[in-house]
């Protein structure tokens, strides 16, 4: 019985393997880690993970944090 599960563990690692190079270069892709956050790859080195309230009070203050990055573009940097 184990050996099946582990069969089938890596047939699902091949398959996500395959999925994710099918999508290609560098995009930006999500997962759920292993404690239940976001997990936000392609950003940058290291991926972002923040808890599900976190995110919900991000995506609230968009405008907020819109109107901060006009206010503020002088100021900031952009990847070149």
């Amino acid at each position: 019985m184990m050996e099946e599960d582990l069969k089938a563990e890596i047939d699902g690692l091949k398959a996500e393997n395959e999925s994710l190079k099918a999508r290609g270069g560098r995009g930006i892709s999500m997962k759920v880690s292993e404690k239940g956050g976001l997990s936000i790859y392609g950003m940058g080195r290291f991926p972002i993970t923040l808890l599900q309230g976190a995110v919900a009070k991000l995506l609230d203050m968009a405008d907020e944090i819109r109107a901060f990055m006009k206010e503020n573009d002088s100021k900031l940097k952009a990847k070149q």
